[in-house]
């Protein structure tokens, strides 16, 4: 299992450009809207809510833009109805991936999805079976400071984590789903800035690429996340 891609995405998020700043604002606001329609727009009892807005927050999303798409969310304001939806595929150099959209027309995302996947020679395919949903927590390495790691696995252990990965970048801290409001919890009480905490597919089995196998793989990533109904993506490849 790796998170390197997810890091790249938030420091990608936080040095965003003026140009992606409108599309990324779009795709917060729509999961915040979804947040809110599903489980109300108090975040002190939405969970998931709470961590959309934090990760709104931490994007320089203007606070009128969260109010309003809470709103929307809560149906004190109009709007299109939002969707979530996944699409499964063979990525370039035969990668799996699974693509997580939120849209308020179904018809124009699968197209468009479908077309990212065959232009850059994949497939639309099932791959879920080699997933599973988990949650994730991201914290960088200027965030936990000079704790003793020792300590800090142990800690975490006991408040329910599954497997703790530490990389150059932080660490990454998987749990059941059920667990991950009580970690994320753990980690404020501890004073331990998160930089992402989040449900995510999780590969079983996972595959390492050659430079040359990454290059279209990684311009495959970058349309995704350049597409407005493309709020995430999870795939099987342990070196990107």
């Amino acid at each position: 299992m790796s998170g390197h891609s997810k890091w790249a995405t938030t420091k990608r998020q936080k040095a965003v450009t003026d140009a992606k700043k409108g599309a990324i604002f779009t795709k917060l606001a729509n999961l915040i809207t979804l947040a809110a329609k599903e489980k109300g727009g108090d975040p002190t009892v939405n969970f998931m809510l709470r961590m959309t807005i934090e990760k709104a927050k931490a994007a320089n999303m203007p606070k009128e833009n969260i109010e309003r798409s809470i709103k929307r969310g809560t149906g004190e304001l109009a709007g299109d109805a939002i969707e979530e939806l996944y699409y499964e595929g063979i990525g370039p150099s035969r990668t799996q991936f699974i693509v997580k959209c939120l849209t308020n027309n179904k018809n124009r995302t699968a197209a468009e999805i479908r077309h990212i996947f065959s232009k850059n020679g994949g497939s639309m395919g099932a791959v879920g079976w080699n997933f599973g949903q988990k949650g994730v927590i991201r914290v960088s390495e200027e965030s936990l400071g000079d704790r003793d790691w020792e300590e800090l696995e142990m800690s975490l252990i006991d408040t329910g984590a599954d497997d703790i990965l530490k990389e150059e970048e932080g660490l990454i801290v998987y749990t059941k789903i059920a667990d991950l409001q009580k970690m994320k919890e753990w980690f404020d009480n501890e004073k331990i800035s998160v930089e992402m905490a989040q449900i995510e597919y999780v590969p079983k089995e996972t595959q390492e690429l050659d430079d040359d196998e990454l290059v279209p793989v990684e311009r495959f990533i970058e349309e995704l996340e350049d597409n407005e109904d493309v709020n995430d993506y999870y795939h099987n490849i342990s070196n990107l």
